[in-house]
């Protein structure tokens, strides 16, 4: 697996969070992944049924105390019903009689108050799932394309590490069942789907996480391991040719963790590594967020569904690889900051109703709409920030004298996150102009600037 470089003369302001330089991979064809070519499901036959796999921690699976909004299903997409199933520690019998494929609604399964609450006990609340699937189904319609139906399975644990929902986690009544639980879900649906005549395979994981890996240095290997390991349990399972990719979202609310985390720069980093294979999807500040800082809202996780599944319609069904808003090069001339992007949608534009960061700590920053400029000699004032075609110029009050320049875009949190609530969180207001509007929610389905932080200059040769 390809890796950026870390400059090894670039210091950080906080000597915990590793700066990432800029990536050299070799141009490869547009058909080569990691793991597997990039196809669309209908090259290898449209199957009836095709299984999304959400895993992660609490925002993958809701959160408590908020009203659950998506309790019909228009499409035909469906979920595993356990029945009276006594399931409590894996191994899971996947011949269970009980087990049954129901409507797609929220919640997936009866509401729990058990923590951590390993699977099934693990839903918290209103998933992304319902409106992921609904999306999907919409998008196919529109198009032409007749149905599209998803069978979602929604195993992530509360507040667990990677190592807890990975392959090989030591299981107890409460953590360690999210691996398992993926692979008898699969097998039942599997079962149930050939005794109906139905073909079925998986067409992606969604993984919704990274808040208690924050500042894991191993984050990104990690990822790449899930997707490794869940491609050879699954395949065996599915006989399927497609590989299954990762579809992830970058986390910003770790309110807890002052200043700048890791897993936000290497979930956005897997995508660029391991093209095709791990996509990150974008960030997650612009959804609404309940009053903790830290989870999102019902209509916040609609929201997150609507986004995974525009992504897997163009990743998946389409087979068009994808890119969320990003930089592609950052170079400076005297006092200017230029970043040039990749914009899924142009034009680029400015979200005035988000939050503008940095209003009191790090006031140098208070005029950069989320970007963040410093060298070794400390925080640099931003004097103005500007959108020119697919770039943003950052103009510094003075020109840099030391060396070690590095630009970066919500990524600093000021202080306690969730007593300042969003203004003082890891947010941007840069977005693209995605005409999609939300088949669930009725909301635009803007991409928004993934969080980042590279040297200057930089150059990020193509995916």
């Amino acid at each position: 697996m390809r890796r950026w470089t870390h400059p090894a003369a670039l210091a950080s302001a906080i000597a915990s969070v590793a700066i990432a330089g800029c990536s050299k991979r070799a141009a490869r064809p547009e058909s080569a992944v990691d793991g597997g070519p990039l196809s669309a499901a209908p090259e290898h036959g449209k199957w009836d049924f095709t299984g999304i796999i959400g895993t992660g921690q609490s925002l993958s699976v809701g959160v408590q105390g908020e009203r659950v909004i998506l309790t019909q299903q228009h499409f035909g997409n469906l979920k595993l019903s356990l029945g009276d199933a006594n399931l409590s520690v894996p191994p899971y019998p996947s011949d269970d009689a009980r087990l049954a494929l129901v409507p797609l609604v929220e919640p997936i399964r009866p509401e729990t108050t058990r923590y951590p609450g390993a699977y099934p006990l693990n839903i918290w609340g209103e998933s992304p799932h319902t409106a992921m699937g609904d999306e999907i189904s919409a998008l196919s319609s529109d198009a032409g394309r007749g149905g599209y139906v998803t069978v979602h399975s929604v195993v992530g644990e509360s507040g667990q590490a990677l190592s807890v929902i990975e392959k090989g986690a030591t299981a107890a009544a409460d953590r360690g069942h999210a691996f398992a639980a993926s692979l008898f879900e699969v097998a039942a649906i599997a079962r149930i789907a050939a005794a109906a005549g139905k073909s079925y395979g998986v067409g992606a994981i969604i993984l919704t996480h990274g808040e208690t890996d924050a500042m894991n240095p191993s984050y990104e290997q990690g990822l790449a391991r899930l997707y490794d390991d869940y491609n050879a349990e699954i395949l065996a399972i599915t006989h399927q040719k497609q590989a299954v990719p990762i579809l992830l979202t970058q986390q910003q609310g770790t309110p807890a963790i002052p200043g700048r985390a890791l897993s936000p720069i290497a979930q956005w980093r897997a995508g660029i590594d391991r093209p095709g294979a791990i996509v990150c999807v974008g960030p997650k500040y612009q959804y609404p967020y309940a009053a903790d800082a830290l989870h999102l809202t019902a209509d916040g996780y609609d929201r997150l569904g609507e986004k995974y599944g525009e992504v897997y319609y163009e990743q998946v069904v389409l087979g068009h690889r994808w890119q969320p808003l990003e930089p592609v090069s950052a170079t400076r001339s005297d006092k200017v900051v230029v970043v040039t992007f990749h914009v899924p949608y142009p034009p680029l534009a400015w979200d005035a109703a988000l939050p503008s960061p940095h209003g009191a700590a790090h006031a140098a920053w208070a005029k950069g709409r989320g970007f963040e400029v410093e060298d070794r000699d400390g925080e640099r004032t931003i004097a103005s920030v500007a959108i020119r075609g697919s770039t943003v110029e950052i103009e510094l009050a003075s020109e840099p004298s030391a060396g070690g320049l590095v630009v970066r875009y919500a990524m600093t949190q000021d202080g306690d996150g969730q007593q300042a609530g969003r203004a003082a969180g890891r947010i941007g207001q840069l977005r693209d102009s995605d005409p999609r509007i939300g088949h669930a929610t009725k909301q635009p389905q803007y991409d928004y600037a993934v969080a980042f932080e590279v040297p200057v200059p930089c150059a990020i040769e193509p995916r």
